[in-house]
């Protein structure tokens, strides 16, 4: 009996220990899931960055041999959007833009319409004598003094890329120098408007109808995305905008058509160039590309420069998603036959 009621009072203050041990024994167990919870997630970002990392560099270096290769001078600039990849060649250098300069110039458009300087519903009467001699414009065959509304020309400006269209878009946002002092108060120190601009003679001779560098057109169209660039109003508007391109068959048409692209597309004789944001399978990225001083100065589908943008954005796309990989003619567009 003295047996048993020892034996019980062991087994009682063993219970007794083990309950009063068990919170702590249970913290314990959490730090240490906890840290391993941690570790197993720095682990696998940090095997993500540096797969990121290695693709970068893979990537960079063949660019590097695309680039060396071309006859002509050649700016890049990529980026992921979660910023595990960043490519700058020649990135915050100054290049012509042609037609990307129709980016900023309907952002500063719109700041107008957002501050109520200008009325969105007022139409736009179309003058004859102010319509461009440069490109396929469809607006130059409008008759004197017909109408147009201000969202049908924003589309032609940046969808059709109509410089007609421009030319208005930059007169109703006060013209050159207003649309200039308006980019220099929002930060973008190197995008600058030329054409019919006072004492800018020298850079319109140099570059111009405008001149920006590759890592700040693309960093308007995420500063777009992101909602920061006018109002999320505004910014939602033209970004959706930019998803219309019509001019497809250089840089975008290395992307899967299935996939959402905000784009603008550029070219004059000794440039070619292309701004766009993909929303890729792994994550959004933004990549520019401009040429400047190109020998190739025709006009086929065939041309360096456009061949150019056309194999660095398919270098991008396969390196950034080496499971969904995409091929396509450097050479131009493979339907119609020609």
């Amino acid at each position: 009996m003295a047996g048993n009621g020892l034996k019980s009072q062991s087994w009682h203050q063993a219970f007794l220990f083990l309950l009063n041990s068990a919170p702590a024994a249970l913290n314990v167990l959490s730090q240490i899931a906890g840290m391993a919870a941690l570790m197993f997630l720095v682990s696998g970002c940090c095997t993500t960055q540096r797969m990121s990392q290695d693709r970068a560099s893979s990537l960079r270096g063949q660019l590097n041999e695309v680039i060396e290769k071309f006859d002509g001078e050649v700016g890049v600039y990529f980026r992921k959007l979660d910023d595990t990849c960043e490519i700058a060649i020649r990135a915050e250098e100054l290049f012509p833009t042609a037609s990307l300069i129709k980016v900023p110039m309907t952002m500063a458009l719109l700041a107008q319409v957002e501050g109520g300087l200008l009325d969105w519903k007022t139409p736009i009467v179309h003058q004859a004598s102010k319509s461009s001699k440069v490109g396929e414009d469809l607006m130059a065959k409008f008759m004197d003094g017909s109408q147009i509304s201000l969202d049908k020309l924003i589309f032609l400006t940046q969808s059709v890329s109509d410089n007609t269209a421009a030319g208005l878009v930059q007169d109703l946002a006060g013209g050159g120098a207003a649309i200039n002092q308006w980019l220099a108060l929002q930060g973008w120190e190197q995008t600058r408007v030329n054409a019919r601009v006072e004492n800018r003679s020298q850079d319109y001779q140099f570059y111009g109808w405008g001149q920006t560098t590759p890592k700040e057109m693309a960093g308007m169209l995420v500063a777009l995305r992101e909602r920061r660039a006018i109002s999320p109003q505004a910014d939602e508007y033209l970004d959706r905008m930019l998803g219309k391109a019509y001019w497809d068959d250089e840089a975008l048409s290395a992307i899967p058509s299935d996939i959402h692209v905000i784009s603008k597309q550029g070219a004059v004789n000794a440039s070619r160039s292309e701004v766009l944001l993909v929303s890729a399978p792994s994550g959004p990225y933004v990549l520019c590309v401009i040429t400047r001083n190109q020998t190739d100065q025709s006009w086929g589908d065939d041309n360096e420069g456009f061949q150019l943008l056309r194999r660095i954005s398919q270098l991008v796309w396969n390196a950034m998603e080496p499971n969904h990989p995409y091929e396509t003619s450097i050479k131009g567009p493979e339907w119609p036959h020609h």
